[in-house]
């Protein structure tokens, strides 16, 4: 009689682990098409050649440096942030394929050269690099 009871025991203390491997496998399918469709939001950056050569890139395009301190100088004179589109659409008239060249310092901020891109963009032109000093 004892054996009797141990054995219904062991068959009530079984787990049927079928139904849980099937939504582990429902959701690991589930997570691996959706991450299939996931988007970094993120800028394009184009960076010039390391073959070219910088002082032919600085006659054919404008070039915008920020400096240390954020202070913005295009053509070796200092400009203001807020003037620097116009000073961009200006160059950009004269010479209408040139590229805008942002080159900032290493300590400037980040801030500043997003909006130098920004106002280069908003002049018109779309070709947009980013240089190291």
């Amino acid at each position: 009689m004892k054996k009797r009871q141990r054995a219904s025991n062991d068959e009530e203390g079984e787990i049927d682990l079928t139904p849980m491997l099937d939504v582990v496998f429902i959701m690991l399918i589930f997570f691996i098409v959706t991450a299939t469709f996931v988007k970094e939001i993120g800028i394009d950056v184009n960076s010039p050649d390391k073959n070219q050569n910088i002082q032919d890139a600085d006659k054919k395009s404008i070039v915008v440096k920020i400096s240390s301190r954020d202070r913005i100088e295009i053509r070796g004179r200092s400009v203001d942030i807020r003037s620097v589109r116009a000073n961009i659409e200006r160059l950009h008239a004269e010479s209408p394929e040139a590229p805008v060249v942002v080159q900032p310092h290493p300590e400037s901020t980040t801030e500043v050269m997003i909006q130098v891109m920004d106002y280069a963009r908003q002049a018109g032109v779309y070709n947009v690099s980013i240089a190291a000093t």
